[in-house]
């Protein structure tokens, strides 16, 4: 008879789910296998253990690096001419880079999130500036 999905909380299994968290999977897609436990029983865990909440915002913060490193990745992939001319595989690679770095900048927003700059002067007195922010020196 199959054990079943775990429901007891282990430091092997933690351990297991914040490394792959880190390199970049979801917590659904961890989930969703016959070994691991579901979704609900890792946000009872998150609440009840300390130390594997701090674990896992560290492994979500370390997810956010992957995903920033991919951008370069995705954007480096097409090397030949055809690739490069071929608007389908632009698109593809564009909207990959894009949800790339809007979940690497909700994830850590201050490293890759966008600052909302106000400034003005007598002749336009309020404007509004959105930068991306890509701080690669600042944790």
């Amino acid at each position: 008879m199959p054990a079943g999905r775990p429901t007891d909380y282990s430091q092997e299994i933690a351990d297991q789910i914040c490394e792959r968290i880190a390199d970049g999977e979801s917590l659904r897609k961890i989930c969703a296998e016959d070994d691991m436990p579901n979704k609900a029983t890792v946000f009872r865990w998150l609440a009840a253990h300390e130390a594997f909440s701090d674990q896992y915002a560290h492994a979500r913060d370390s997810q956010a690096d992957t995903l920033f490193d991919d951008v370069l990745a995705i954007a480096d992939q097409y090397d030949t001419l055809s690739e490069a001319l071929n608007p389908d595989l632009i698109q593809r690679a564009k909207l990959r880079i894009d949800a790339r770095k809007w979940m690497a900048g909700k994830l850590r927003p201050k490293k890759y999130g966008e600052k909302l700059e106000l400034s003005g002067d007598a002749d336009s007195p309020l404007q509004v500036v959105f930068k991306t922010v890509y701080d690669t020196d600042r944790d």
